[in-house]
Order: C-alpha cells, then sequence, then structure tokens
C-alpha cells in the first residue's frame, strides 16, 4: 500500500545563502522537483504559512507519494516547520528524510543513516527536538571541512569553491538517488551503494 514520506531539503532561506555549503540539501530536493517537472509553493493551513514551500508529488508513478519540503526559517529553527509538517500530513518519523550537510565527511561523498546524534548540526538538533525523536533517516552530503584555521561557520555559509564546483551538480544529483533509492529499496541498499567508493 502507498505511503506518503517527507523529504527536507536543510538550509537557509533567501538568495544571500542558496548556494551556499549549508544549502546543499536545499539543492538535493530542488533536483527531485525538477526531476519530476514541480515548482515549490508556500505551504499553507487555514490560510496560514507554515513556515515551508512543498511539492506534493510520487516517488514513481503508482509508487509512494512524496512530500518535498524547504523550510523557509532559518536553518537552526528548522524543527517547528518540519514538526508542523509531519502532523499536516500525518508522517510518523521513520518517514521523515531529513538531507543535509555533513561537515564530517568528506565534500562528494554520501552516507545514510537512520537516527544517531547531531553532531554539531543545529538544524538536525532542532528537528530532533521538535519532533521529540532523533530516530529520522538521513541523506548526509559531505562538504568536508575548512582548511586550516578557518571556522566552520564560515565554511559553510560560503559558496562552493572553484575546485568544488564542477563536481557539484553530480554530487546532487548522486544524492536525489540516494533519497530515491532510500524510499524505494530501503535503508540497507542505499547504503551499499552509496557508501560504495566512487568508480
Amino acid at each position: 500500500m502507498a505511503q506518503t514520506w517527507l523529504v527536507v531539503g536543510l538550509g537557509n532561506p533567501g538568495p544571500r545563502y542558496a548556494a551556499t555549503r549549508h544549502n546543499v540539501g536545499q539543492m538535493v530536493v530542488d533536483e527531485l522537483a525538477a526531476r519530476r517537472g514541480e515548482s515549490f509553493r508556500d505551504h499553507r493551513v487555514r490560510g496560514q504559512g507554515s513556515g515551508a514551500q512543498v511539492v506534493e508529488t510520487w516517488v514513481r508513478p503508482g509508487g509512494d507519494k512524496i512530500v518535498l519540503a524547504k523550510p523557509t526559517s532559518f536553518m537552526n529553527v528548522s524543527g517547528t516547520p518540519v514538526a508542523s509538517l509531519a502532523r499536516f500530513y500525518s508522517v510518523p518519523a521513520e518517514r521523515i528524510v531529513l538531507v543535509h550537510d555533513e561537515l564530517d565527511i568528506p565534500f562528494d561523498t554520501i552516507k545514510l543513516k537512520v537516527g544517531g546524534g547531531h553532531g554539531g548540526h543545529n538544524g538536525i538538533r532542532d528537528v530532533a527536538r521538535a519532533l521529540a525523536t532523533p530516530d529520522f533517516p538521513r541523506v548526509r552530503v559531505g562538504i568536508g571541512r575548512p582548511p586550516g584555521r578557518q571556522d566552520p561557520a564560515d565554511w559553510v555559509l560560503a559558496p562552493f569553491g572553484a575546485a568544488e564546483r564542477p563536481n557539484l551538480p553530480v554530487l546532487v544529483s548522486d544524492a536525489a538517488d540516494a533519497v530515491e533509492q532510500l524510499i524505494e529499496e530501503g535503508l540497507v541498499a542505499a547504503q551499499q551503494k552509496h557508501h560504495a567508493p566512487r568508480p
């Protein structure tokens, strides 16, 4: 029987942040929407905004429904809009997929897991708080740590560098593939494919 999944791309709102490393999760849900020819719209409940933009679509024709979402709040307060969407669409934590940047994974690398700590990622921390559980699937898109003594906060809020940009579209596409495979085939199958070394 078809189920509904909520796929959330974490990031910060507005054009100032759109191309930054911290917004790679939103780049992935943009890719998922583009594959389906869909555009994001403001999600409203009884005439009130819910703090997110959404696309309602399917993982494939006849398959599970997916709600792609981009919170319009700042990263550190992502929890309230995510929890609001989860209630509206009646989606339990085990079918809420968060797509986010990960400092502790090298650039051009994707890792998937369910649950665990937040690793200092304030968006993950706030979502776990709002859902009252950390046990949701995560597609972690590696951005690597900054070189030298650069502050990680400055690193994540900066655009991808010249050496990274040529590979960024492939990384975003691969992460979108990982989301689709996670939903259709499960966590282990997605891990086996995307945790393997790239050819």
